[in-house]
């Protein structure tokens, strides 16, 4: 059964933002396992307090009965349970489900009972009579670590699924280059450094680098230094007590603890603020971490893979990028290359996104060959990312199989190269009617019946037309 808050009876709080953003999103399911029906609406309370989504059985029958027919990614039971003891449930659940975190309640909190429940499956404990806060801290933690694996299994799949290297798309021999330097690096624990512009794919550099090595079963937690301001860095990157600062409600896990084991990749590090840069140092060379407001440090075992678009020499040598860092960071340097430089890579590019965003039950769009030429002209200053958004654009718009360059972006549509002769030109007829039809066109924003309206031809004429200078129009 599901049981609703209770907050007011059993003087909870109320969940915090962070954790209704997550229950608004995707929620955890909790089963709760406990013959005692207070502990069972208590344990329910707080977790649904959490974000979580509870439903709270009295017996391991019951619990296995759940488990099923409904998706559960933490189990929290008590060890002594009526009938099939919690021993017996965490056997079948680690055979059966060995997907499902479990959480133990347990009357010892012995280093003993922490060994044998954790030799059973159970990532973690909590001990009775058990405090709300300790209670909740715990929940959130292992909540946190079951949504890190889902998104890598997510990602190890996407990653084997892809074509090209690692999930990499192309064949150029810059892009060739990078495979090697990937698969040196991914089977060692050297610190990396992707250099690159943006859009060029670095956090996908990264996660390959990750996924294809030894800490792969591990968590990749990715930070983007960029996109938060400097105390939010820090207790992202570090973690808090509660009470560590105004809103600090309860602890949380920083990401450099929260990655153990696994990888930490540190986005758009350039954008990292000086002072942090010296905490983040010291973090990484004694390997441990000091949550915001706490006097203990705890040890971490992380890899760290950095990236920036920019040029940290020059960050060096005005004041605003740690020398010390960059060379704790630089152990292997992975430079991408921008898609005006790989252009032989475009095609494939191209055919990869055009099966991404085609309809899975409908056929796989194609591309005209002025349409593909278009694309190989341009310069690309968003890189893979713009290429990536111009096509699913396309796809989006285009009226037939075939897409054509009216279904392009207008700044692929109409290139630059396109002038408007100079008063003393004199061109052919023909090309001075070509030229005026683009212009018409970029006037309507590619509005074809709106073009021949305003040239004074009609809609059949136009089509003519464009066939007759060769350029690409799709059916409307």
């Amino acid at each position: 059964m599901q049981i609703k808050p209770q907050s007011e009876a059993l003087g909870i709080p109320l969940m915090t933002e962070e954790a209704a953003v997550r229950r608004e999103a995707v929620p955890m399911n909790i089963l709760i396992v406990d013959d005692e029906q207070s502990i069972r609406e208590t344990c329910a309370t707080v977790s649904e307090q959490s974000g979580m989504k509870a439903i709270a059985v009295a017996t391991a029958e019951e619990a296995l009965e759940v488990l099923e027919h409904s998706a559960i990614d933490i189990l929290l039971t008590d060890l002594k349970l009526q009938r099939t003891s919690g021993v017996e449930l965490l056997k079948q659940v680690h055979g059966q489900h060995p997907e499902v975190a479990v959480v133990v309640l347990t009357q010892y909190g012995t280093i003993e009972s922490a060994l044998e429940v954790t030799r059973l499956g159970a990532v973690d404990y909590v001990t009775k009579p058990f405090l709300i806060e300790e209670l909740r801290s715990r929940l959130e933690r292992v909540s946190r670590a079951v949504e890190l694996q889902q998104e890598n299994r997510l990602l190890r799949e996407q990653l084997r699924t892809r074509p090209g290297f690692g999930g990499l798309i192309g064949v150029s021999m810059k892009m060739q280059r990078v495979y090697k330097i990937i698969e040196k690096v991914s089977q060692h624990e050297y610190p990396v450094l992707i250099l690159g512009e943006s859009g060029t794919g670095k956090e996908l550099v990264a996660r390959s680098i990750h996924f294809s090595g030894p800490r792969k079963d591990h968590p990749f937690a990715p930070v983007d230094c960029s996109a938060l301001v400097p105390t939010l860095i820090e207790s992202e990157l570090f973690g808090y007590v509660k009470g560590a600062f105004t809103g600090a409600m309860q602890a949380k896990q920083g990401l450099l603890e929260a990655a153990q084991g696994g990888t930490l990749f540190l986005d758009e590090i350039g954008d990292m603020p000086v002072d942090l840069q010296a905490k983040l140092l010291r973090a990484l060379q004694e390997r441990e971490v000091k949550p915001v407001g706490s006097t203990e440090r705890r040890q971490i075992n992380v890899r760290i893979i950095a990236a920036t678009n920019r040029d940290l020499d020059a960050a060096i040598r005005s004041g605003t990028f740690r020398q010390d860092l960059y060379f704790r960071l630089n152990v292997v340097q992975v430079k991408l290359p921008p898609l005006r430089d790989r252009k032989s890579d475009i095609p494939i590019l191209v055919t990869a996104f055009l099966e991404k965003f085609s309809n899975p039950q409908g056929p796989v769009r194609t591309i005209s060959e002025d349409a593909m030429r278009r694309l190989i002209a341009y310069d690309w200053p968003g890189n893979v990312r713009e290429l990536e958004n111009a096509i699913e654009r396309a796809v989006a718009l285009g009226s037939g199989p075939i897409l054509h360059v009216a279904d392009l972006p207008s700044n692929l549509q109409y290139p630059t190269t396109e002038r408007i002769p100079e008063k003393d030109e004199i061109l052919p007829l023909e090309e001075l009617e070509r030229r005026a039809i683009l212009r018409t066109l970029r006037e309507t924003g590619g509005d074809k019946l709106s073009a021949a309206r305003m040239l004074g031809i009609g809609k059949t004429t136009l089509y003519r037309k464009l066939k007759q200078y060769h350029m690409d129009h799709s059916e409307q």
